[in-house]
């Protein structure tokens, strides 16, 4: 794997100025946002998440994340998968007290004690099953792009990324390519609220 060998650090008082600045720099990447860029993801638990995920197979690099939820009890997502079929769409998350699966909606893949997986043919179906069953509170969400991201840039680039945060932050915004990634993260100082850009990548 190569080392990031490019670093841009850029701290933004204005919530709109800092999502436009991501959102410009990442061009036709494909990008994540906050479905609550007021409250943004919690990033304590994603670098963890996505190792283990990686290690046990559950997610492999190359599906792509069109919804993901990251807590420090839980974990949610809702993956693309290529098969040779078509793409396929996999809710994966743990089994909440919500409403009775439905099995009109899609395919039960998994029903383990405290994991639920489920496959859909099409993403606002899945999409729908994913907010409806985490409420969206603390989601990311691929939008504003042609594609969802790949898992295999979002773990290349997000570590290094976290790795120069300066302090208690939440993720409200990322983009990931192959050469380079970048993301926005939310906080305060000194009382009020920050934002903070962080941009890594390969000099090409």
């Amino acid at each position: 794997m190569s080392v990031p060998t490019t670093l841009v650090i850029k701290t933004f008082a204005d919530r709109a100025e800092a999502l436009a600045h991501c959102i410009l720099r990442a061009g036709e990447a494909p990008r994540v946002l906050a479905f609550d860029d007021t409250v943004g993801c919690p990033i304590e638990q994603a670098l963890a998440a996505l190792e283990w995920t990686r290690v046990v197979g559950v997610l492999p690099d190359d599906d792509l994340l069109h919804a993901g939820r990251l807590t420090t009890e839980t974990a949610a997502a809702v993956v693309e998968r290529k098969l040779p079929g078509g793409s396929r769409y996999i809710f994966l998350g743990p089994r909440l007290d919500t409403r009775p699966y439905d099995a009109h909606e899609g395919e039960l893949l998994l029903d383990e004690p405290g994991v639920l997986a489920i496959g859909f043919e099409d993403r606002a179906t899945a999409l729908a099953h994913f907010l409806r069953a985490t409420g969206g509170g603390g989601a990311l969400l691929a939008q504003l792009g042609r594609r969802a991201p790949e898992l295999r840039h979002l773990r290349r680039w997000l570590s290094p990324i976290v790795q120069e945060l300066d302090g208690p932050r939440r993720l409200i915004a990322g983009w990931f390519a192959a050469s380079a990634g970048g993301a926005l993260f939310l906080g305060e100082d000194e009382g009020e609220p920050s934002y903070r850009y962080i941009e890594v990548g390969i000099d090409s």
